[in-house]
């Protein structure tokens, strides 16, 4: 059995799998300290189906604890960025264009240092250790707990990066975090440098998530594994998670995803998940969320890790709406949902009030909401509607009908059918698809990487790739056996010397519970 926790803004959800049959779903409001939420709900989920800890074989979980933390820019460690590119990149430092408060947040400060390399493989500048060992003296004098070090085009070379990181290491006496640029981003220096860097300010965090995450978990008695989902619908460990937590900013609108697909079973569909303070919109395409494309902005800073393509809007069962119903959200009673709605006694309209008003869900005390003006609630259910119908037509890109399946406790809010779209799938468990997503999820490994291709070895170098990511997926904790390539992408790129090609594989396999960590 396992279990699958999902922890999100209004609530935190759990589930109980025997196999792919879910025994028990329950839903909690999220507390201010999460980890009595994940205790609490594992309290309820046993009240809901007994089980005894020592027959639990793994517990994942999703959370926005990383997220939450960038976005309120508080508890982030004291770092500072390390590029490795002089004399070239001088003239956009590190940092450029991030706002304000979130570098004031983490105390930051930027190096720069000769290095990096051409994207043949020549050398910008040669590495000058000295150089960075001043420079690692100068990060630990001003307090500097946590480093993100980042050279051009890195993901084709990785050398300077490991020796800079060997040197940093050894001037702190190892007390540092330390995070490369060509392990967390892809091949734009600026974004790839960002996400590092929002890394590295997050590696202490993440050491004391992880801690209470796990904590949590023991002391209800249960001594299985514990595994995050991350952004692409796929597991990581404790380690992993404490290296990268930049992995689980989406983990979330993910987990609902491929729990849509699971409880749907349709690989290819919108999915709309409604929560109580948002709504995500993605599309799933064989089972697994489209990813962004391009550069992704996160707290106000660009980005290129990888993450799925979701639409974020305003709307959920807690958002707050105007008398005449005609406005609803972005403010949201969010995890206060059971004390403020109308429905449960409080003294605010929410949209989960008008849809107990229209009979579209039966919480709360639907007497407490008899008298509602109807118009109101209907022009209020409207506005919904139409915000979902048009964030999803912003999501397609063809003209193709694609099916349509609404998850999450707040899909109460959607009829039977939406304009322009058609019949609105609603399954069986669709409110806690979330924590059965973060329980059925699998391990994946993936190459993203530029070759250059010499004439006649592009079948060669793609199937080199292919077993590359194959073998990141079975060391990652996936069954050898079990493992497919589920994705694959090929894009010359014209204007670079060498034959160039931009090859992403993406290999996914099922979880091998027997001596996982």
């Amino acid at each position: 059995m396992r279990i699958g926790i999902d922890v999100g803004g209004t609530n935190t959800d759990a589930v109980l799998l025997d196999g792919s049959a879910v025994l028990a779903g329950v839903k909690q409001p999220t507390s201010p300290d999460v980890t009595f939420g994940i205790v609490s709900a594992l309290d309820t989920l046993g009240q809901r189906c007994q089980f005894a800890p020592d027959q639990i074989s793994a517990v994942m979980i999703g959370t926005t604890h990383f997220i939450n933390a960038l976005i309120e820019a508080r508890r982030l460690a004291p770092t500072a960025a390390l590029r490795l590119g002089l004399p070239a990149t001088a003239s956009l430092p590190p940092l450029v264009g991030w706002p304000k408060s979130l570098v004031e947040a983490l105390q930051a400060r930027t190096y720069l240092a000769h290095g990096g390399h051409e994207f043949d493989g020549r050398h910008i500048a040669e590495l000058d250790r000295d150089e960075i060992k001043r420079q690692a003296d100068d990060m630990a004098a001003h307090g500097i707990r946590s480093v993100a070090i980042s050279s051009v085009f890195s993901p084709i070379n990785t050398e300077f990066e490991k020796a800079a990181a060997e040197i940093v290491a050894d001037q702190f006496g190892g007390d540092v975090a330390i995070s490369l640029s060509h392990e967390i981003g892809r091949i734009g220096l600026l974004e790839r440098e960002n996400a590092t860097i929002i890394n590295a300010a997050l590696r202490e965090l993440a050491q004391q998530i992880t801690d209470a995450l796990i904590g949590a978990v023991r002391d209800y008695g249960i001594a299985a594994p514990v595994y995050l989902s991350q952004n692409d619908g796929t597991l990581m460990d404790i380690d992993y998670t404490r290296q990268y937590p930049v992995a689980t900013f989406a983990s979330g609108p993910t987990n609902s995803m491929r729990g849509a697909a699971a409880l749907s079973g349709l690989g290819n569909c919108v999915v709309i998940d409604i929560g109580g303070t948002t709504s995500d919109i993605g599309v799933l395409n064989k089972g697994f969320p489209r990813e962004a494309t391009g550069e992704v902005t996160v707290a106000g800073v660009r980005t290129n890790f990888r993450m799925p393509d979701v639409l974020s809007i305003g709307i959920g069962g807690g958002s707050q709406v105007q008398a005449d119903g005609r406005r609803v959200g972005p403010a949201s009673v969010g995890y206060q949902l059971t004390e403020r709605a109308l429905v449960f006694g409080g003294t605010e309209f929410t949209a989960t009030d008008a849809a107990v008003a229209l009979g579209y869900a039966a919480v709360g005390d639907p007497a407490l909401v008899a008298s509602l003006d109807r118009r109101a609630a209907q022009a209020a259910l409207a506005t919904v509607a139409q915000a979902i119908t048009d964030a999803v037509e912003r999501m397609r890109i063809s003209a193709e009908p694609l099916p349509v399946v609404a998850v999450g406790g707040g899909s109460i809010l959607l009829p039977d059918e939406l304009p322009e779209l058609g019949q609105v799938h609603r399954p069986q468990h669709f409110e806690v698809a979330n924590a059965i997503g973060a329980a059925i999820a699998q391990v994946s490994g993936e190459v993203d990487r530029v070759y250059a291709i010499p004439d006649g070895q592009r079948d060669r170098i793609v199937e080199e790739a292919k077993a590359e990511a194959i073998d990141k997926a079975v060391a990652a904790g996936a069954s050898p056996s079990a493992v497919q390539v589920v994705d694959f992408d090929e894009v010359p790129l014209p204007y670079v010397p060498g034959n160039a090609t931009r090859i992403r594989v993406k290999a996914v396999g099922e979880l091998v519970m027997e001596g996982a960590r």
